[in-house]
């Protein structure tokens, strides 16, 4: 591990002129990724958008919870109409006009009459319906809760990839702008060779051509860099032109190589488990609530009315004034039991139906945890393969450097040409891009590991 450290040390040596271009430009000062995550919290829209459906589900529980409330019904009326009815049985669907007794002969007098009603209504009793309603609603709330805190956690995700982008676009913008210098340098030399009757004006073609190049390659590589910097301001709320990673966390995490490896995984209450976990056990108390809602009902009920008429009580019609007003008063109270005997097979295909989606649940939260466990043992992977890239490429460096020093000393002597030059910048150039992709793996195989394990915060955390 100590190999690796010195190794790396010693590539940085050699990109020492990489960093400087940043301060050339007079760069913003660099964001943390800490801060940019604390930011992304604060500002993502869709986490506001997950916070207010979190509210919902509060207020539709506050309303779930308040089922257990009674029906108290006041009525009251004064009426005018015909009194004249026969015997005969008779559904009461709806509003029934009279109840009044039956007479010998036709009438049609008009009769006033008046009557107030008071009528209670409760479900007292329902076997454990109401509480099973309420455990559906605060495992509603828990749902939310948790798909919230899956949703924060895979755009932390997503904004760390994109910050590690932003310092893999930094290094490559370092490299180039350093290849520039370079062709720029060759090309001035050539001029000056081609002056003197050195070198043929063939080769000064050829190198402004490279130079070109390089400058074409920089301008796409700024372009890239902005477009994930507003990819990072649309869930930050930052101005894109002021998001700069800072360059030293890539090493900060290379030189903790130790820390990293000993890092516990924590997939138990990791935040994607953690929501299927919660869709699974929703469905299970909504099976309870299709067993208790069909249960028997215990109901009380409760009725005091007082009735004015304006026929007496020797079936004289009287005027109609004498109707207003309450002659006669009544209560009744009761209690009942209710129970549809059809409701036995309902229960039996709604709770069919239901345990099928519980079974979609438990094999999808099965699902998420085989793939958690796949994705940390290709991190484990990636991760190793990146360190072994890191001990490799420095010497690679160190060998195109010294190969391009030699050529362009040959080619101002005179003793090889522009496209062995060329080649060797290519060597370097390449081997400068390999040790940034290097960097960029092992960073971003860290952080996959750290996202799959549940251990970003402790990633983080290494980060001055």
């Amino acid at each position: 591990m100590q190999s690796l450290k010195i190794t790396v040390l010693i590539a940085v040596g050699l990109l020492m002129g990489i960093n400087t271009y940043a301060q050339q430009n007079n760069d913003p000062a660099a964001v943390s990724l800490k801060t940019l995550l604390n930011r992304v919290d604060q500002n993502a829209p869709t986490l506001l958008t997950d916070s207010a459906a979190i509210k919902i589900r509060r207020t539709q529980a506050a309303e779930t919870h308040s089922n257990w409330l009674p029906n108290l019904r006041l009525s009251y009326q004064s009426d005018i109409g015909t009194n004249n009815n026969v015997a005969g049985p008779y559904f009461g669907f709806g509003i029934i006009p009279t109840d009044s007794k039956v007479r010998a002969e036709s009438n049609t007098s008009a009769v006033s009459a008046t009557v107030g009603v008071a009528a209670l209504d409760w479900e007292i009793y329902n076997f454990g319906s109401y509480g099973a309603q309420n455990k559906v609603a605060n495992s509603d709330i828990q749902v939310e809760q948790n798909q919230f805190a899956n949703s924060r956690y895979q755009l932390r995700a997503y904004t760390i990839g994109n910050y590690l982008q932003l310092l893999r676009l930094h290094d490559l913008l370092g490299i180039q702008s350093l290849n520039i210098q370079r062709n720029a340098e060759i090309l001035h030399s050539i001029q000056s060779l081609a002056k003197s009757g050195v070198r043929a004006g063939v080769d000064t073609s050829i190198s402004e051509a490279e130079l070109s190049k390089a400058r074409l390659n920089y301008i796409e590589l700024v372009n890239q860099q902005k477009q994930v910097q507003l990819q990072l301001s649309s869930v930050s709320g930052l101005p894109y032109q002021s998001i700069v990673p800072d360059t030293t966390a890539e090493m900060m995490l290379i030189g903790q190589s130790t820390v990293v490896q000993s890092l516990n995984p924590d997939t138990v209450n990791h935040p994607v488990i953690n929501y299927y976990r919660s869709v699974y056990q929703n469905s299970l108390q909504r099976e309870s609530m299709v067993k208790k809602s069909y249960n028997p009902k215990i109901l009380l009920e409760a009725a005091a009315w007082g009735r004015g008429s304006s026929i007496d009580a020797n079936d004289h019609f009287n005027s109609l004034s004498s109707g207003w007003g309450i002659d006669r008063s009544n209560y009744l109270v009761g209690i009942g039991v209710t129970y549809n005997l059809f409701d036995i097979r309902r229960r039996q295909l709604k709770l069919r139906t239901q345990k099928a989606t519980t079974d979609y649940s438990l094999q999808k939260l099965s699902e998420q945890r085989q793939l958690l466990s796949i994705s940390a043992n290709q991190a484990d992977v990636e991760l190793e393969t990146a360190r072994q890239r890191l001990q490799e490429i420095p010497r690679q460096l160190k060998a195109a450097n010294d190969g391009y020093r030699q050529k362009l000393s040959l080619y101002k002597s005179g003793l090889t040409d522009i496209i062995e030059l060329n080649a060797a910048l290519n060597i370097l150039y390449r081997a400068e891009t390999d040790l940034a992709q290097a960097k960029f793996a092992y960073s971003g195989a860290l952080f996959q590991k750290a996202v799959t394990e549940n251990q970003v915060n402790t990633v983080l955390n290494l980060l001055k």
